[in-house]
Parts: structure tokens; sequence; C-alpha cells
């Protein structure tokens, strides 16, 4: 083995490399669309469904010029399609993508390409699993019932490393306590102060962020670590060769922020319900009358079905703040 391969780290530091250093998973041409499908690549409801949430916050502020900015936004493919459903409507969209990764080639010349979020933004920030790739470290309980970090070397292997202390412990105490030796948790701090972040550089509109999630109430009891490489689920490699991802303890990084508006935290079937997205089939009367608009309607219901179904992507937390314009 190299030196590299030998040298243990916290799951925070070698997720970074393996996900965000040079040659790492996300920053590969094909981006995340390679590997696994979001609601994004599910169907393009979903980013109609974002469209008219786009409109209701141009609505609120009073305003047919409006900004949506995408964090985590792969290679673009959300904005490109809000900015086709927005086509002739009336609004105009200033888009702006937040990625680590290189601007992709071909991408439609009205999204900005960036690596932070632009500050005062006066419209939507989005965040479709964002958070769940930002690197946090992992503790788990001892024998004795110390929380200690998990160290981790490049080929997968694991071992028990410091205890834990300081804010982490105190993180850990407030929202994911660890009572029985061998209970894991992924320590969500990081992911508290990147949302926290997002957020302030609204000037005033919504900010939403969607991910696979849990709150104190349902905590897995040994952390939700895992990879993905090309569609499959493998074990979390910090090596590059697979994505890193760990499920959101969205209800910390909601009492991380409290705008103005308030917040409110649903699942993704209520959300995109609110917006029009429903898995209900078409009457069968439709048929006859129209048989290529059943047909449509048809398809509609089925992708609405997989965006909203339990068990799946319907299961994804919103995490939605408003920013009032009035906020200082």
């Amino acid at each position: 083995m190299t030196d590299e391969t030998c040298q243990w780290q916290g799951w925070r530091q070698a997720t970074e490399r393996a996900l965000y250093g040079p040659g790492g998973f996300y920053l590969r041409p094909e981006g995340p669309a390679g590997h696994f499908r979001t609601s994004v690549h599910a169907s393009p409801l979903f980013a109609a469904a974002v469209a008219r949430l786009l409109g209701e916050v141009a609505d609120e502020l009073g305003t047919a010029e409006v900004d949506l900015v995408d964090v985590g936004a792969g290679r673009g493919e959300l904005l490109t399609s809000v900015l086709a459903a927005t086509e002739g409507g009336g609004l105009t969209v200033r888009a702006y993508a937040v990625e680590r990764a290189a601007r992709p080639a071909g991408l439609d010349p009205r999204i900005e390409w960036t690596d932070r979020p632009p500050r005062g933004a006066r419209g939507l920030l989005f965040a479709n699993e964002w958070l769940d790739n930002v690197p946090v470290d992992v503790a788990e309980a001892d024998a004795e019932g110390t929380v200690r970090y998990v160290e981790v070397r490049a080929d997968g292997t694991e071992r028990l490393g410091a205890p834990v202390s300081g804010p982490d412990a105190e993180w850990l105490a407030r929202w994911w306590p660890l009572r029985e030796p061998g209970a894991r948790a992924e320590i969500g701090r990081p992911r508290d102060r990147a949302w926290a972040a997002a957020v302030a550089s609204l000037a005033a509109g919504r900010a939403v962020a969607v991910d696979y999630a849990h709150v104190r109430a349902s905590r897995p009891p040994f952390g939700s670590l895992t990879g993905f490489r090309a569609g499959r689920e493998v074990p979390p490699v910090p090596d590059g060769s697979c994505d890193l991802t760990a499920h959101v303890a969205l209800d910390a990084c909601e009492a991380a922020v409290r705008p103005g508006g308030g917040t409110e935290l649903v699942p993704q079937r209520e959300a995109l319900r609110r917006l029009g997205v429903s898995g209900e089939r078409p009457p069968l009367a439709l048929a006859s009358t129209d048989p290529a608009a059943y047909v449509r309607r048809l398809a509609d219901a089925g992708e609405a079905a997989e965006l909203t179904a339990r068990g799946g992507l319907g299961d994804f937390l919103w995490l939605t703040g408003r920013v009032p314009a009035t906020r200082s």
C-alpha cells in the first residue's frame, strides 16, 4: 500500500478528499447523473414544480424578475429545465448554478456558474441532495460507552480514534446521543453551518433544502453512511471511486437558522402535492374522448407516483425557510 492509502483520517477529511480533491468523484465529467437518479433526473415534473414554486416566490416579492440559486447543481440539469418551463410565462429568471465542478460544455449561457451562492439574491435558493454530500465526521460508542471519532483509510478500513469532545460532543448530546456500545452517528455541525451560510446569502425569498433526512426521534442507530457507484449501493470507501453520502439531520439544520419568516419541514410527497404533482390516474373516460391526452396524463401520473412514493423519493424531507425582504 502507498503512504496515502495507509493514512488514517477522520471521515470528514477523507470524504472531502475523495469527493472534491484531485480526481475526486464529484469533479468527474459525467457528474452525479452518471451514478444515481435524483428527483431532477426522475421526471420533468420535478422541475415544473420548482418553476411553480419560483413563481410563488416572485409573487410574494412583488416582482417579475427573480433569482434562482441551485446549490449542488450537478451539471445544471434542474436550472436548464426550470428555464425551459418558465419560458414565455412573463417571469425573468436570473439563474445561478453553485457547484465545485467545472462548468459543463454547452450549458445555457443564461446560467451563471459559481462555486458559492451569490450574496444578496432575491428569490429562491434550492438545494436538492446537496447537504448529504457535505462531508461530516463519524462517531461511534466503544465497548465502555465512550464516544470516539471513527478513523478510516482510503481502502475503507476503519478504527476508533480519540474521544469526541468540544462542540462536536455538544452537538451529539443535543441532536444524536449515543447511548449503546456500537451505536454510530454522523456529526452534522458542518451541514448546519453550510445551510446557515446558504440561507444568509439571500436578501429575500425562500431557501429550500431537499434531502434524505431524519429527525431526532428517528435517527438510524448505526448511522447512514454509504456509497453509490453506477446506480448501485456499495460500501463507503473514500478512494474517489464512489459517491459518499449520509442522510441529513435536517432538524438540526433547521435550528441553525431562524429566518424572520419561519421554517417548515415536510415530506416531499406533501411539498410536491402542494405544487400540483399528483400520482392520481386520469379518469378512464378520457381514454375515449381524447386518447392522446389520456396517455400523456397516465405517463405523468406514473412519474408523479415515483416522485411521491413512500419508501422512495417521496420520503425526502423539504426544509423551507422564508427570508423576508425587511431582514437586515
